[in-house]
């Protein structure tokens, strides 16, 4: 096999077969296929695409290039839930506690924050003391014990996927359904679980601007579970504005535990109580959607849910105080309203703009290796569909050490479209599919 031929051929628009699949994930991931020619076949995908045997073919190449962790020794059904990102977007910090609860074993790996859009380890790691990085006997032990436990992901989990994903990022090669759907699945595959839930982004925050698009993914990577065996719905979710009024690590960890207090926002509540309800459906502790909101109104209701958050956080070595005491979470001195400019109504606010703004405060990191100040961030003080007077606050910034905060003011500034009408609100759930 010439890797250039494959190359040619998909460049033509032809087809891989299996066994070439299986040699050139092989090649990518012990280094023997160098990188110029991975980044061709890379563009000619983007161009010509995979079919649907093809991207199933790539995913479980990726999936068997490493390990595969296996939780057959812990009893009961194990569901994973993943989200493509948003801003705002803590709802693996609420819906991971609400699922344990109601006696659903979740194994939950993230990822860190890159650009505007925020990364749940980062908000994990904001809680003083907590681990992600634990060995594999630790994690089982804790999922064992807690019913769900939160880990960074492993360099031995898909690695050909880091591999092809690094090169994509800087090749202009992102934009791929087959790419996107099976980096994405390979990983949930091999992390072990035997169904799955999907938060697939839809909007100006989100990597999938429209809804044929998220739908177009979100199909591609049902499919994919269903040729696997694991039971996958994809629910798509509206990322134009950003979810909930907290954006950053501390910020969204407090309005988190808000939410399993009960007293979170009517959005974040809303959809929380959506995603958590489809894992237990999926898992199947609950014959329907109607069933399994009251069971998951009724966690949050008796603090089920609290308490087991609050037990994760002290079984992996953070400051379980912070479920009662927010001061013991970063913060930041310098704070800042942004005021809006006219009387009116708050009829949209760009989520991406929102998300950059908090990265430049010093809420996320433009390349892996930014620090990030885990106090930084923005408060929203209205909403879409809130009327505001002049001068009143929109947003706060909370402003961190190393911040470029003029640039970041003038982007949250941007961000609201402020009109003489109220617009009619959209739904937080644009499809559900699988």
């Amino acid at each position: 096999m010439r890797v250039v031929d494959l190359i040619l051929r998909k460049r033509e628009g032809g087809p891989l077969t299996r066994v070439e699949i299986e040699g050139l994930v092989g090649g990518i991931t012990d280094g023997s296929i160098p990188e110029y020619q991975t980044a061709a076949l890379l563009m000619a995908i983007v161009f010509r695409g995979l079919d649907a045997d093809e991207t199933a073919w790539l995913t479980d190449a990726m999936v068997r290039s490493g390990r595969r962790v296996d939780l057959s020794s812990l009893p009961g059904v194990k569901v994973g839930k993943h989200s493509t990102g948003g801003v705002g977007d803590k709802m693996s910090l609420i819906v991971v506690p609400i699922v344990a609860a109601c006696g659903v074993l979740v194994p939950k790996s993230s990822g860190r924050a890159l650009g505007h859009s925020g990364g749940t380890i980062d908000k994990l790691e904001s809680i003083p003391g907590f681990r992600v990085d634990m060995p594999m006997g630790e994690c089982l032990a804790v999922l064992g014990e807690l019913g769900c436990v939160f880990v960074g992901q492993t360099a031995d989990l898909a690695p050909a996927d880091k591999k092809l994903y690094a090169l994509r990022d800087v090749t202009g090669t992102i934009e791929s359904v087959p790419l996107i759907a099976s980096s994405i699945m390979s990983k949930k595959i091999a992390e072990g679980a035997n169904a799955l839930v999907l938060d697939v982004k839809v909007g100006r925050g989100a990597f999938m601007k429209t809804a044929d698009d998220a739908r177009r993914l979100a199909g591609a990577m049902v499919e994919i579970g269903r040729r696997v065996g694991l039971p996958t719905r994809a629910v798509l979710t509206a990322m134009d504005a950003p979810l909930g009024r907290a954006i950053g690590n501390a910020l969204e960890v407090i309005e988190s535990i808000e939410t399993l207090k009960g007293r979170g926002p009517a959005d974040v509540t809303e959809l929380s109580t959506t995603l958590a309800s489809h894992m237990l459906v999926v898992a199947g502790v609950a014959a329907d959607e109607a069933l399994a909101r009251a069971r998951v109104a009724e966690v949050i209701a008796s603090g089920a849910a609290l308490d087991k958050f609050r037990a994760v956080i002290a079984r992996q070595g953070g400051d379980a105080s912070v479920v009662d005491d927010y001061s013991r979470l970063a913060s930041t001195t310098a704070r800042e309203a942004v005021p809006a400019r006219q009387r009116g109504f708050v009829v949209g606010i760009d989520a991406e703009c929102i998300g950059r703004a908090s990265m430049l405060l010093g809420a996320g990191r433009e390349r892996l290796d930014t620090p990030i100040d885990y106090g930084a961030g923005i408060l929203l003080r209205a909403s879409v569909g809130e009327q505001v007077e002049a001068g009143q606050p929109l947003a706060e910034l909370c402003i961190g050490r190393h911040a470029r905060a003029q640039d970041a003011r003038t982007l949250v500034d941007s961000a609201f479209a402020i009109g003489d009408t109220p617009q009619p609100s959209r739904p937080l759930v644009h499809d559900v599919v699988g």
